[in-house]
Order: structure tokens, then sequence, then C-alpha cells
């Protein structure tokens, strides 16, 4: 390995998002897989981590935060937040750095990550992918042109096993086009709607989640005016834009000392 390869660690090693993002790392010869981090309960726990792809990588999967970041430029964590503040604990300690994908914080766990960037280079964003990252460019072009006279619904699909909702890509959409209107999301986002509810709310953004099967991620924004609608769209058809956009921020944080970055400051748009 030369002097500019990239040490990385993953959480969550053996599931979707963790196979495709060490097939990644095994597949550039700029970086090199150095830890893989699972709970307790899975059942891969002492194997390697390359197993699943026919290889031998001499990295094995370990429930040991510490063993799993001891020789680590940085850890990628797509995980639950529960999982990603106990490793940010230990990324602190040792001075490694967190590519994180995680959804679902709440906002005093979202404040935790903010005081720990003070300390070491972050990146974090709800989604990785070069397209959804140039779809929020477009809606806030959009809402610029759009912002009187129509309404605005996101409508978010994933599948069965994600456990939160709406996703953090839709809340990100809905955060940019709040923001482009002038206000805060949390003044106007409706996240369900059930009985009598009553005549629409003007400048609202209406959400709505669907849960099934295996689909990857499709997020839909509409803005609805007086006879015409403009839907804007990004359709995940694979994890493989997550795990080379997780890649590419890994690549980026590498020039950052400290400091919470999302994916338009790794992409520059």
């Amino acid at each position: 390995m030369t002097q500019s390869t990239i040490k990385i660690a993953v959480a969550g090693a053996t599931g979707r998002m963790g196979r495709m993002l060490i097939e990644a790392i095994l597949g550039n010869p700029q970086l090199q897989l150095v830890g893989a981090l699972e709970q307790a309960t899975t059942p891969q726990v002492g194997e390697d981590a390359g197993a699943f792809l026919g290889k031998k990588t001499g990295v094995i999967i370990t429930t040991d935060i510490a063993q799993g970041l001891r020789q680590a430029d940085c850890l990628i964590d797509f995980t639950r937040p529960e999982g990603t503040l106990q490793h940010l604990t230990f990324a602190l300690q040792t001075k490694v750095k967190m590519v994180i994908g995680t959804t679902g914080f709440t906002a005093e766990q979202l404040n935790t990550l903010t005081a720990a960037a003070k300390k070491i280079a972050i990146v974090m964003a709800p989604n990785m992918s070069l397209g959804v990252n140039a779809t929020l460019k477009i809606l806030a072009e959009a809402t610029r042109l759009l912002s009187k006279g129509y309404d605005i619904e996101i409508t978010e699909a994933h599948h069965r096993h994600k456990v939160d909702a709406p996703s953090g890509t839709a809340l990100k959409m809905g955060e940019v086009i709040a923001s482009g209107l002038g206000k805060k999301l949390s003044d106007i986002a409706v996240y369900a709607r059930a009985g009598h509810t009553g005549a629409r709310k003007p400048d609202s953004i209406g959400f709505s989640a669907m849960r099934g099967g295996d689909i990857v991620g499709d997020h839909s924004v509409f803005f609805i005016g007086e006879g015409e609608q403009i839907e804007i769209r990004h359709h995940s058809t694979s994890r493989q834009s997550y795990a080379q956009g997780a890649l590419r921020a890994a690549q980026f944080l590498q020039t950052q000392a400290v400091g919470l970055f999302d994916m338009q400051d790794v992409l520059g748009i």
C-alpha cells in the first residue's frame, strides 16, 4: 500500500449497504479495508469481511469497536442512531474521521454530532448519491421559480426494513424547499393526514411514505398548480451510488482536520 492509501473501517459490515461498501473498497486501489464492525448477535462475527465475495481480506468482523478502528483513518457508518453515536465515542478518542449515512437522529443526537465535528472531521448526509444531491440543487431552483401559486408535496418509498419515516432524503428535500420559501421546515411540514383535516394550508409541505418489499429508494416532489403539476423524481435501483458517494466523502475528509460537511461540500455543488 502507498502512503496515500486511505484506511477505512465499515460499520454494519454484513448488511446490504455494508457489503456494498466493502466490495467497493476492495475494488479501489486508493483505499484499504482495515476494520469491519457488527453487533454481537450477527452470525458472521469472527469471519473474514470478504467471505461473502469468496475473498480473504485478513479483516475479521468484530464487535470490538476499539479493535475495528485501531488502524482506520475513517469510519463509514450506515447503521442506526444509537450505534452511530456509540461508534462516535470511540472515533473521538482515536481521532478517526467519520462518514455518516445513518438517518433518524433526534435533535439532541444531532447536537451531539455537531459538537463532535469541532474535534474531528465528519461528512453527514441522508443520501450520498450524486443524483440525489443534483436533485437537491434542482429543487432549490424550482422553488425559486414556483414559490407562488403551487402546492408542494413530497412522497417517498423504501424497503420494508427501513425504520424511520419520512426518510432522511425526503426531509432534506423539504428543508431545501422550506429554505427557498424563507421558512423553517418544522413550521410548515405536514407529516400525516387523516379524518377531517380541513383545507390545505398555504405554503405547507406535505409528506407521505410507503414501505414495502426491497425498494431501494424512490423520492418525488410535486409542485401542483392550477391546471398543471411538475414532478421532480429521483429513483434508485441500486445502493451502488450510495457506496461510491460514501467513498468520495472519505477521500474528501483526508483534506479536512475538523468540521461538519455534507455531500454538497464533497461534490462541490
